[in-house]
This record gives C-alpha cells, sequence and structure tokens, in this order.
C-alpha cells in the first residue's frame, strides 16, 4: 500500500514540514514510484485510481520546481471539473505552507472571469484550471505561457471523455517545447496513448495495479460535525455503544497528543502511539492496550502497523484519511476472527466529498448517523444497568441480601421501594462518574 519514508526523497525542509503537518508519514505506492521521476524532469506517465496519494505526488513536485523570484506563470494543471481544480489548488497550497512568494489560482468556468484577470495580472507561478476557462483565458491573452517548465493532466481520460481534447491540444501547444510534460489518468484509452506519443519525451510510465479491495464485517457510519465538537462526539459513542476497547485514529501526531489528554481529562482510560515515540514506549503502550488496561488508543496511520487486537470493537476515524486505501486498512483493525465491529468517521463541511469517494473505492455503504444527545446517552446507560441486575437475580446466591431486604420491609417499606431507591443510588454514581466523561 505505502512506499518508503517523504524524508527519503530528499525534499526541501518547507515541503517537509507542510506534509508533516498534514498528517503524510509515509508515501503511497504511486508517490513513491512517481516523484522521484518528477523531481528528475523525466516526462510521466501515471495510470492510478482517484483517492491513491496523485495529487500530493504533483504537487510536491511541482512545489519543489517553482521560483517563488519570479512571478511569471510557470506550471499549468488541467483537471476536469471546476471541483476537481479547486480541490488541487488547495491541496497545494497546504503543501506550500512554508514556502514564501509561491501564488497558486483556480481557474474555472462559473467565476467571473474578471476576478480571475486580476489575479493574473498580480503574478501567479500557479494554475490549476479546466481547459475551457483556460482557452477563454489564452484568447483573451491574460494568460501567458511562455515561462511554463511544467504542464499535468489530471484525470486525462475524463478530460477526453468531455471533449476537451482540441483545447489540451491547443493548450499544449502554447507551451514552450522545453518543458516536462506529465499525464495522470485511471484508465489508458488509445486517446491517450496518441496524445503521449504527440506531446511526451521518452516518458516513464507507471502502472498502480489497484488490489481488490476487501472490506470486513464492519458497520460503517460516520457523523457531520465541528472540529471543536469532535472530542465530545467520540466520548458520548463511547458510552452510547459502551465500548470497552476502541481505536482512534488521527492524521498527525499532534492531534494524537492533544486527545489523549482531552479523554484523560474526561476520565477514559487512553494512550497514544505516534512516530516520535520510541520503540519501546510503544511496546509498552502496545501491551497494556491487549491486557485492556487501555480501552482507547488514539494513533497515527503508520504508528498502528501491526495492531491486531482480537477484541477491538471499534475504530474512529476521528480525522478523514488522506487516502483511500488507509480508510480500508483502519476498519479492519476490528472486526478481526469473524467478529462484527464498527467503523465511526467524523466529517467536517466538505469532507463530506472524501466519504462519497470512499464508498466508491470501497463498493460499500457509509451511513450518514447523529451524534447521540446525552440523554440517549443515560438512557442506555440506565438499559445496561438494569441488564446487570436481571443477570445478577438469574444467577441467584443473593440469600445475605435477601435477609437485609427482609428487614427494610418490616419498617413499612415495600420492596419495590427498596429495589427504586437502590437503582437510584447506582444509577446516581454511574451519573456522576461518567459526568467527566460526556
Amino acid at each position: 500500500m505505502a512506499g518508503s519514508g517523504f524524508k527519503e526523497l530528499n525534499l526541501s525542509k518547507e515541503i517537509e514540514r507542510a506534509i508533516e503537518d498534514m498528517g503524510f508519514e509515509e508515501t503511497t505506492t504511486i508517490q513513491a514510484q512517481s516523484i522521484p521521476y518528477m523531481l528528475e524532469g523525466r516526462d510521466v506517465i501515471g495510470q492510478a485510481p482517484t483517492g491513491t496519494g496523485k495529487t500530493a505526488a504533483f504537487g510536491i513536485t511541482v512545489l519543489e520546481k517553482i521560483d517563488p523570484k519570479s512571478k511569471v506563470l510557470q506550471a499549468v494543471i488541467l483537471c476536469p471539473t471546476r471541483e476537481l481544480a479547486i480541490q488541487v489548488a488547495g491541496e497545494l497550497k497546504k503543501i506550500s505552507k512554508y514556502k514564501t512568494g509561491i501564488e497558486i489560482l483556480p481557474i474555472y468556468g462559473g467565476q467571473p472571469i474578471d476576478r480571475q484577470i486580476k489575479a493574473l495580472k498580480k503574478g501567479v507561478q500557479i494554475i490549476t484550471g479546466t481547459p475551457g476557462r483556460v482557452m477563454d483565458h489564452l484568447d483573451r491573452r491574460t494568460l501567458k505561457m511562455e515561462g511554463v517548465k511544467i504542464i499535468i493532466l489530471d484525470e486525462a481520460d475524463e478530460m477526453l471523455d468531455m471533449g476537451f481534447r482540441e483545447n489540451i491540444e491547443t493548450i499544449m501547444k502554447k507551451i514552450p517545447q522545453q518543458r516536462q510534460t506529465i499525464f495522470f489518468s485511471a484508465t489508458m484509452p488509445k486517446a491517450i496513448l496518441d496524445l503521449t506519443k504527440r506531446y511526451q519525451n521518452n516518458p516513464q510510465f507507471i502502472k498502480l495495479v489497484h488490489k481488490e479491495v476487501t472490506v470486513p464485517n464492519v458497520e460503517q457510519f460516520y457523523f457531520e460535525v465541528k472540529q471543536q465538537a469532535k472530542t465530545e462526539a467520540l466520548a458520548r459513542l463511547i458510552d452510547y455503544y459502551d465500548l470497552k476497547l476502541s481505536l482512534v485514529f488521527c492524521n498527525t501526531k499532534k492531534r494524537v497528543d492533544e486527545l489523549v489528554e482531552d479523554l484523560k481529562i474526561r476520565g477514559y482510560l487512553a494512550d497514544g502511539l505516534h512516530g516520535d515515540m520510541q520503540q519501546k514506549q510503544r511496546d509498552i503502550v502496545m501491551s497494556k492496550f491487549r491486557r485492556k488496561d487501555i480501552e482507547v488508543l488514539v494513533a497515527t496511520d503508520v504508528a498502528a502497523r501491526g495492531i491486531d487486537v482480537g477484541d477491538l470493537e471499534a475504530v474512529f476515524n476521528y480525522d478523514i484519511p488522506t487516502d483511500d486505501e488507509y480508510y480500508v486498512h483502519r476498519i479492519g483493525r476490528t472486526a478481526r476472527a469473524g467478529k462484527a465491529g464498527r467503523a465511526f468517521s467524523f466529517v467536517i463541511g466538505k469532507e463530506v466529498y472524501r466519504i462519497r469517494q470512499i464508498q466508491q473505492f470501497t463498493k460499500t455503504k457509509i451511513i450518514a448517523q447523529k451524534i447521540p444527545s446525552i440523554s440517549d446517552v443515560e438512557e442506555i446507560r440506565t438499559n445496561i444497568i438494569l441488564e446487570n441486575v436481571i443477570d445478577v437475580v438469574n444467577a441467584g446466591h443473593l440469600g445475605e441480601y435477601s435477609n437485609l431486604v427482609e428487614k427494610l420491609t418490616q419498617e413499612e417499606y415495600t420492596s419495590l421501594d427498596i429495589a427504586a431507591a437502590l437503582l437510584k443510588i447506582i444509577i446516581d454514581k454511574e451519573g456522576k462518574e461518567a459526568s467527566g466523561k460526556s
């Protein structure tokens, strides 16, 4: 599924720092195979489906090649839809977080062209755009291609399906021949191969073999929440489902540490695993988790490798994973040995599109649900206590306690009053103990 560490790619410190902030600890297969060739300046044809990390692959490459001191356009990324153009620009902005002087602009139909012209006049080094709107700018001469040294066609097969071939060829001819040309496509129809022959120079062909995705017997749910409400949502779900052993995934080491502290304050037996920890520390945490001395383990993807705990009841995607394959890898931790399991994902705003992508990738249904209310949690807690009472009654051996109840009934209290009072004491006590938890 994954390649190697990003550090082995000899990236700039600014890019390394940004991708660590984004939660990328290890390269995906397409990144490991394509980035070294692209950084060398080679033309590349990458055959890879959506959700395999290709945006970060070409995004890192582009940003390493841009000269921030020059305000001329240096990179063009063509996308089939406005949504993808915006998404790619957003990803590049995150990766360039610590690089100063780099301007990235998405240009697409449906937005006033005057706004885009104004931004282009200020100086933009990278554009992510749909072929139609890029052509509009070329016709108006508001886009100057003389300084472009790299062009990327993202989801090239889709662009051809949508009838953009003529536009793509016109755009290609406007860009200097001394350039790097990169194609990414989920499929490789003859039309794509014809384009690569015409516009690429001795390209490196990289094909990601799409393994059959097997999703285990896991009930999958997602919840739309705000970032600041995630911990409360997590606590309520743990209480509502009375989870004794759960694994929570975060995308960054910092988030792991923060969440562990928040859970401990709420009274949960929680600990974390991430890449900054020594192996000895990790082993200690895992031993505690297997012994059930820890009920909630919070981890990053790489640190969680090799976790195989048979009684794991639920997996939480506190952060949506950066890669679709990571989602499958995460939820596969539960429902082991034929047991059922649950997977819960927290989604913020537009991340709901990622859930749709993951559903397409896994060919499974992820059901939208609402976070249980406090009264829902209290009702469940009461039901659990009542079930425990029934179990104890059925087990018998109550002679000594029956005598105590009998004494109280002689003082004009009914057995019903006594049972109700005892239940109230237990439920109130449980509520106080759990008040730090939800």
